[in-house]
């Protein structure tokens, strides 16, 4: 069942429960209303009848002219006079009455009773000495023909609530459903072709602006992700291809006539350095590809930053020993704890090696300054250089596989390493964030969750 239907249906159920609950209690209370207002009514004859019948006064004139002005005859009206003195009620078998009202007359001093559509009001009255019962019987018209009217009313006006309500749960559900109607409509229209599109969010519904924005948010990652992917198949190929043609090409070269050992020689060199790139970069491509794990398979153990950054320190220099390192310990926590976390040393090694070996090969050995502090629940790591840095366009796509600067044509290197770094910080559940400028060089701040 659609949802509109669902929506139509529940609201329905909902005020038609409602009007049926309210609509009966209408009737039945008026209803029961009516018997308590009827039976005082034919009391109030009752007692009017035994002063006009049993009293000798000067004000029975009086009371007849009421009674004739404002106490209309009843359907079916009778009134019987019963005198105690004269009759014994066990024994009026010719009375249309029971003998247990008559009984309940005599012993409460008033009583009511009802067959069918009569209604009998019976009261005890005291005159002279003597006791008599005085009966009032009638049809109760109210009942006959007001309840008859109201209940008529009362289903009609059900019927035409039904349809009111129907009405406005379609236009409800219909004005409530239409932006996500739209929103359904653009996202068909998405595609790997055109992942670049984004949902419109409603500026009057904050759970629909909250699913639209949720939604362009993971279009946003899933464009990333495509083109991440479109960048890495076109670099990798290119990579592993370049090395490839040049062995290809050397070998062709060298097999087109007969060499001598020295050519032969000079070629398998050739060949051989273009091999140890393609190894260089397949072990590369492989280990990136390691990384890219969720890290359960990796071995987790209790370390100290400050140690693994300072070995990181002496294993750079040895790599470069005309770079410039400085080892910024001021921001240290008095709190040795905090610099203890839990982690694969040997990738945390490679991986914040790699940001400091490219911080010393951008700046062409000029001053690095490689820092350390703790926050609360972090370890921080900041690597700071003045070199080339990164140009702005390119700065989103640094952590790609195989992507390179556009301004590190003179620099040798595989694209390989800030991915790795990323890859491996992210197996730590920390994050890494780059900032740079032509003119200021690049920051890489690293940050790893303490062992709490």
């Amino acid at each position: 069942m659609k949802t509109q239907n669902k929506i139509i249906l529940f609201l329905t159920s909902i005020f038609l429960a409602y009007i049926l609950v309210f609509s009966g209690f209408i009737y039945f209370s008026i209803s029961d209303y009516s018997y308590t207002d009827f039976y005082k009514r034919l009391e109030i004859r009752a007692i009017t009848m035994a002063k006009i019948e049993l009293e000798d006064d000067q004000d029975i004139n009086a009371v007849k002219e009421i009674r004739q002005d404002f106490l209309e005859e009843l359907p079916n009206e009778k009134i019987t006079i019963i005198d105690l003195q004269r009759f014994d009620i066990h024994s009026q078998s010719s009375l249309a009455i029971p003998i247990s009202f008559l009984e309940d007359i005599e012993e409460l001093e008033r009583a009511y009773y009802k067959e069918k559509n009569t209604f009998y009001s019976g009261i005890k009255y005291h005159n002279r000495g003597r006791d008599y019962l005085v009966i009032v019987s009638a049809e109760n018209y109210y009942n006959t023909h007001h309840i008859v009217y109201l209940r008529n009313l009362l289903f009609i006006a059900l019927l035409i609530s039904i349809l009111i309500i129907v009405f406005i749960a379609w236009f409800f559900s219909r004005r409530v459903l239409l932006p996500l109607q739209i929103i359904i409509e653009d996202m068909k229209k998405i595609s790997t072709e055109n992942l670049n599109f984004r949902l419109r969010e409603p500026e009057d519904n904050e759970e629909l602006r909250s699913l639209t924005s949720t939604f362009n948010n993971m279009l946003n990652r899933l464009e990333t992700s495509f083109e991440t992917q479109k960048n890495f198949i076109s670099n990798a190929s290119h990579e592993l291809n370049t090395p490839l043609t040049s062995i290809i090409g050397e070998a062709d070269v060298t097999l087109a006539k007969e060499r001598s050992n020295e050519e032969y020689v000079s070629s398998l060199k050739n060949i051989l350095e273009e091999a140890g790139k393609l190894d260089k970069k397949t072990k590369a491509l492989l280990f990136l590809a390691q990384t890219g794990y969720d890290g359960k398979a990796q071995t987790f153990t209790s370390l100290r930053i400050d140690e693994l950054v300072i070995d990181v320190k002496e294993t750079v220099e040895k790599i470069y020993p005309d770079a410039h390192i400085h080892l910024d310990f001021d921001l240290l926590p008095e709190n040795p704890e905090k610099l203890s976390i839990n982690g694969n040393a040997q990738l945390l090694h490679l991986a914040i090696s790699n940001v400091v070996m490219n911080a010393c090969k951008y700046s062409k050995n000029e001053k690095v300054n490689f820092a350390l502090a703790a926050s609360d629940k972090d370890v921080i790591i900041v690597v700071k250089d003045k070199g080339i840095g990164i140009p702005e366009n390119d700065l989103p796509y640094i952590f790609d596989p195989f992507f390179r600067g556009s301004n590190t044509e003179n620099f040798h290197g595989y694209g390989i390493g800030l991915p790795l770094t990323r890859n491996v910080i992210n197996m730590h559940k920390g994050n890494v964030v780059a900032t740079s400028s032509k003119t200021e060089g690049t920051v890489i701040e690293i940050k790893i969750p303490i062992a709490l």
